[in-house]
């Protein structure tokens, strides 16, 4: 009998995404056997601030940045559908698309599944999927009570990088070629993406600011 497919899904708002994100996925792949990981960039993140790109670059980054990945591929569900980005609504739609919550593992880091508890349809939320928590070697999860699915500690030395700091880093003219892989970097030169005075339109085209 051949056992079921497991789906990792590795959401966030990407702005950018860089190697921090892509090695979470990467240590999940590899702990919890998954065969498929599912790259899910949010249109209005809920628990974060409006992003800087558009929906329309923060997707190109993701498809560059995964290129190469056998087993990921790259969805718009969330950047096409309207309203907040709920986590909650994405593992539902997966559900109507034929996975079990016995399939799906959520991969997410140990400061925002510290939070889950403020996430919009919680507790019920923690029953739409597994939920793959990456953590430093040591780290351990406070309980989150019974559930059908679990919450699995991921432990894994991922660099410590953060969007906020590549975005300041950009907006200082300095290099970020140690935070992401080669393709995004150069597409984040090529539109000039997070320098200090530049605004990114609806069609996501880089304008300049005067003055």
């Amino acid at each position: 009998m051949t056992a079921p497919r497991r789906l990792g899904v590795l959401g966030g708002t990407f702005d950018p995404i860089h190697y921090g994100h892509l090695r979470a996925g990467d240590a999940a792949e590899a702990a919890l056997t998954l065969d498929e990981i599912l790259v899910i960039p949010s249109h209005d993140p809920p628990h974060r601030v409006d992003p800087r790109a558009s929906t329309f670059h923060r997707f190109a980054l993701a498809a560059l940045a995964i290129d190469g990945r056998l087993n990921w591929r790259l969805s718009d569900m969330e950047l096409t559908r309207p309203g907040p980005s709920y986590t909650a609504h994405t593992l539902r739609a997966l559900h109507e698309d034929g996975w079990q919550p016995s399939q799906i593992f959520f991969i997410l880091g140990a400061d925002a599944f510290a939070e889950i508890d403020t996430w919009y349809d919680f507790p019920a939320v923690l029953e739409y999927a597994h939920f793959a928590v990456i953590a430093r070697p040591g780290a351990t999860l406070k309980a989150t009570g019974q559930t059908p699915t679990g919450v699995h500690m991921v432990h894994a030395d991922t660099p410590d990088i953060s969007s906020t700091d590549i975005r300041a880093r950009l907006a200082a003219g300095r290099p970020i070629d140690d935070l992401v892989p080669p393709a995004v970097a150069r597409y984040i030169q090529t539109h000039r993406l997070y320098e200090s005075s530049a605004v990114i339109n609806l069609h996501g085209q880089t304008e300049r600011t005067h003055g």
